[in-house]
C-alpha cells in the first residue's frame, strides 16, 4: 500500500464518528471543557509512539496480525487467550459507532433507529466483503475528503451565528471554567489546585489509556503491516498521528460554537445534551444544504471506522484462530473465504449489539480499557524482553485483570474489592488503578519469566530486528 493511501486510511480510521462527536461533547460540556478533550492529542501520540517503537519491529518480520507476535513468542494457546480482548474490542467498537450513528440520525431526522443502523451496517459489510483492505483504504480516502469538506464548510456558518470566531472564543473563555486550557496546571499534579483535587489522577489515568492503549489494536497494525516498507510504516504512523490531531479542530470549533449560541432562539428551545451538540449545531446554526453536508461527514466518519474495525476483527479470527487451531493446513482460497465469512458474521454480531444493548459504548470503553491493561504490557515485553515466556505472560494477564477488576466494574455489577485509596462517595475511585494494573502486569511478566523459565520453549531468534531496510 502506498504511503499516501496509508496516511489517509490511518487518519480516517481514527477520526470516526465517536472521535468527532466525543470531542465536540467534551468541549461543549461545562463540567469538562477542552482540558477533558483528550482523544485528539492522546490518539495522535499513540500513533506517533506506535510508529517510533512498534511499527518497524513488527513489520520487519512480515507478520499478518500483531497477535502473531504473541504466537511467535508464547505459543498458539497463549496467543489465543490474548486474541480474545483484541477481538472483543474491535467488535464492540464497531457496535458502538453504529449505535451512535443510528441514534444521531434517528433523533434529528426522526428516522427509525433500527433502519438507520441496519442500512449503515449493510453498506459497510458489503463493500468490505467484496474488496477487503483495498476497498476499505480507497473508501477511507473518499470519506476523509468528505469529512474535511463537510465540516469545513459548516464551521464559518456556525461561527457567524454568534458574531464570528473572536466572539465565540471570548464567550467560551468566559463560560467554561478551564477555558482554553489544554492540559492541567502543574499545581494540579502537586495537589495545590483545589479545583482539581484527586480528579487529576483520573485525568492522567485516561490520558495514558488513550496514548498507550491506542497502540495494541489490529486496526492500527493492519495499516502498518500493509505498508510497502518499514520506513513507510513508520512515516505513515507519525504523519497519521499529526493528521489525526488536526482533524479534531473542526469538532473543537463546533463545540465552541455550541457554547456561544443562544439555544432559546432555536427550534429546540433549550440547549441540547452534550452528546448531541455536534449534530444540533449543524442542524440549527447552518443552512439546510450545509447541515446535510456536515451530517454526511459524520456518517462518512462512522463508515470509515466501522469497515476498518470489522475487517481487523475478521483478519485476527481467520489468521490467529481458524488457521492455527481449526484448520492448520488451509489453503489461500480457504483463508480468503474464511475472512469474508468472518466479516459477515462479525458485522452481523456488531449490528445486533448496536440494536439490542443500551450500554454498547460502555462495553467498548471497557474493552479499550482491557487492551491497555492486558495487551500493552504483553506487547512491550514480547518485543523488548528476550527471555519473556508463556509463564510470565499468563501471570501478567492474571495480575493485570485482578488489579483492574479490583477497582470494580459497574457494567458487570462488580463492586470494588481491593482497598484502593482516593475513593470519593460520588465520583468513585479516583486512584489511577487502570495504569497501576498495567504497570504491575508489565513488571510481573519479566519477573515470573526469569523465576520460572519455560523448559519446553525452543530458543527462537529475537523479535527485535534493527535492520534499516
Amino acid at each position: 500500500m502506498p504511503a499516501w493511501i496509508g496516511i489517509f486510511t490511518m487518519t480516517a480510521t481514527w477520526v470516526g464518528g465517536g472521535y468527532l462527536i466525543g470531542t465536540s461533547e467534551a468541549v461543549y460540556d461545562s463540567a469538562r471543557g477542552l482540558v477533558w478533550a483528550q482523544a485528539p492529542w492522546g490518539y495522535a501520540l499513540s500513533l506517533i509512539l506506535g510508529g517510533l517503537f512498534f511499527a518497524k519491529k513488527i513489520r520487519s518480520f512480515g507478520y499478518t496480525t500483531f497477535i502473531d507476535v504473541f504466537e511467535h513468542k508464547y505459543g498458539k494457546k497463549t496467543a489465543a487467550i490474548l486474541f480474545i480482548p483484541a477481538l472483543i474490542g474491535e467488535i464492540f467498537w464497531s457496535a458502538a459507532i453504529l449505535a451512535a450513528l443510528g441514534i444521531t440520525f434517528a433523533t434529528i431526522f426522526e428516522l427509525d433507529l433500527e433502519t438507520s443502523i441496519m442500512v449503515s451496517a449493510s453498506i459497510a459489510i458489503g463493500y468490505t466483503m467484496m474488496g477487503g483492505l483495498w476497498s476499505v483504504a480507497y473508501t477511507d480516502v473518499v470519506q476523509l475528503i468528505f469529512i474535511i469538506v463537510g465540516l469545513g464548510i459548516s464551521i464559518p456558518f456556525a461561527l457567524d451565528k454568534i458574531g464570528g470566531i473572536d466572539a465565540a472564543l471570548t464567550i467560551y473563555d468566559q463560560q467554561i471554567a478551564n477555558g482554553f486550557t489544554l492540559f492541567p496546571s502543574l499545581n494540579a499534579f502537586t495537589g495545590n489546585d483545589p479545583a482539581w483535587g484527586n480528579s487529576i489522577w483520573v485525568w492522567l489515568d485516561f490520558a495514558l489509556l488513550l496514548i498507550m492503549g491506542g497502540i495494541p489494536w489490529q486496526v492500527y497494525f493492519q495499516r502498518v503491516l500493509s505498508s510497502n516498507s518499514d520506513r513507510s510504516a513508520v512515516r505513515l504512523s507519525i504523519l497519521g498521528g499529526i493528521c489525526c490531531a488536526l482533524m479534531a479542530i473542526p469538532a473543537i470549533l463546533i463545540g465552541v460554537a455550541g457554547v456561544g449560541f443562544d439555544w432559546t432562539q432555536s427550534t429546540l428551545g433549550v440547549a441540547p445534551e452534550p452528546t448531541m451538540v455536534l449534530p444540533y449545531v449543524l442542524l440549527e446554526m447552518t443552512p439546510p444544504i450545509v447541515a446535510a453536508l456536515g451530517l454526511g461527514a459524520v456518517a462518512a466518519a462512522v463508515m470509515s471506522s466501522v469497515d476498518s474495525s470489522i475487517l481487523s476483527a475478521a483478519s485476527m479470527f481467520t489468521w490467529n484462530f481458524y488457521r492455527t487451531l481449526i484448520n492448520p493446513s488451509c489453503t489461500d482460497k480457504q483463508i480468503k473465504g474464511s475472512i469474508r465469512l468472518a466479516i459477515l458474521v462479525i458485522g452481523i454480531i456488531s449490528t445486533w449489539l448496536a440494536l439490542t444493548l443500551q450500554s454498547v459504548y460502555e462495553l467498548w470503553y471497557l474493552c479499550a480499557d482491557l487492551v491497555y491493561v492486558v495487551l500493552f504490557p504483553q506487547l512491550v515485553m514480547a518485543l523488548y524482553f528476550k527471555k519473556a515466556n508463556k509463564n510470565g505472560a499468563i501471570a501478567g494477564i492474571i495480575i493485570s485483570l485482578l488489579l483492574r477488576f479490583g477497582g470494580g466494574e459497574p457494567i458487570f455489577g462488580i463492586s470494588p474489592f481491593l482497598p484502593y485509596p482516593m475513593e470519593d462517595p460520588i465520583a468513585g475511585i479516583q486512584f489511577p488503578f487502570r495504569t497501576f494494573a498495567m504497570v504491575c502486569g508489565l513488571i510481573t511478566i519479566p519477573i515470573v519469566s526469569l523465576l520460572f523459565p519455560d523448559k519446553n520453549q525452543i530458543d527462537k531468534p529475537t523479535l527485535i530486528n534493527d535492520s534499516s531496510n
